[in-house]
């Protein structure tokens, strides 16, 4: 029983430096370096995004129904942004296009991706799905709640931010109507 005593006060210690640890707030060299480290992957996303041409606002402003868009567009809601992509159809006849065994759902894709990763998601998409050019349009997410409105907003304004980061033209499909 004495020797079980002897280790009880060390026992006791490690617990209690274990349970005590608390990481410190990032120094001002770490937030440096942090800002630095982002700075380069943008970088990085906008030299690959610089590959898709420019923005074509004859094709683009054409399109009257976000159902005919052929871009990527963003829906902004309050805890996430969903990115709709239409990769490019691999068979480049004509022959049974849109049709039932070429159908244009079926290369949709919805991706819900947090705010802070849309550079990465953007970066992602083939170079095939921009036939508008570097041009995404920016849509609110329909009936958001009273309570979820002004995330909403500033969710926008910091998807429009990376956008124009990217050197990626935002048409903010609120202002356009819909059909």
């Amino acid at each position: 029983m004495r020797k079980h005593l002897v280790f009880f006060p060390a026992l006791v210690a490690s617990f209690v430096l274990a349970g005590c640890q608390h990481a410190a707030p990032p120094s001002a060299v770490e937030q440096r370096a942090i800002a630095a480290e982002q700075q380069q992957i943008a970088d990085a996303s906008r030299q690959q995004l610089d590959e898709i041409p420019p923005p074509s606002k004859s094709l683009y402003m054409a399109v009257k129904s976000l159902s005919a868009w052929e871009n990527p567009y963003v829906t902004v809601q309050g805890e996430m942004v969903t990115l709709h992509v239409m990769l490019a159809d691999a068979n480049t006849s004509t022959m049974g296009l849109g049709g039932m065994l070429r159908p244009a759902g079926a290369r949709r894709q919805d991706l819900n991706v947090r705010v802070s990763d849309l550079a990465t998601a953007l970066n992602a998409i083939p170079q095939s799905a921009w036939p508008y050019g570097r041009v995404i349009a920016v849509e609110e997410a329909h009936q958001v709640p009273a309570a979820d409105q002004p995330q909403v907003r500033r969710n926008i304004e910091t998807v429009e931010k990376t956008l124009n980061d990217l050197g990626i033209v935002a048409y903010d499909w609120t202002d356009t109507g819909r059909n």
